[in-house]
């Protein structure tokens, strides 16, 4: 079993469950977070911790989708390991239903 990042992250890219993860499992893009499914180790400690309910276990029915999503994109998106801040417009997209069309399956740029 494995958990998932799912839409609710989508432009927000909120940290807080990188901070607690006990083997950088997460990986980041553009404008989200995945979740390795072959690194996650189903402690469950960072699906309390995100803000926008975007991470879920992979037990919950009607995921698969995000399940592939998330292995796809875990093995082209570099590891993020350390907090980091949310996007800039987080809030503004904070519960917005339908934000996958808006997925970019780009890494992050470089600064």
């Amino acid at each position: 079993m494995t958990y998932v990042v799912v839409e609710g992250c989508i432009n927000c890219k909120h940290t807080d469950c990188v901070s607690v993860c006990p083997v950088d499992c997460f990986y980041e893009g553009e404008n989200m977070l995945v979740i390795h499914p072959g690194e996650c180790i189903d402690c469950g400690i960072c699906e309390p911790e995100c803000p926008e309910d975007a991470i879920k276990s992979d037990t919950e029915s009607g995921l698969e989708k995000w399940l592939v999503i998330n292995a796809e994109l875990a093995n082209v998106w570099p590891v993020i390991a350390e907090q980091i801040e949310p996007m800039k417009e987080a809030e503004q997209w904070k519960g917005v239903i339908g934000k996958e069309v808006h997925l970019s399956k780009n890494p992050p740029a470089e600064v």
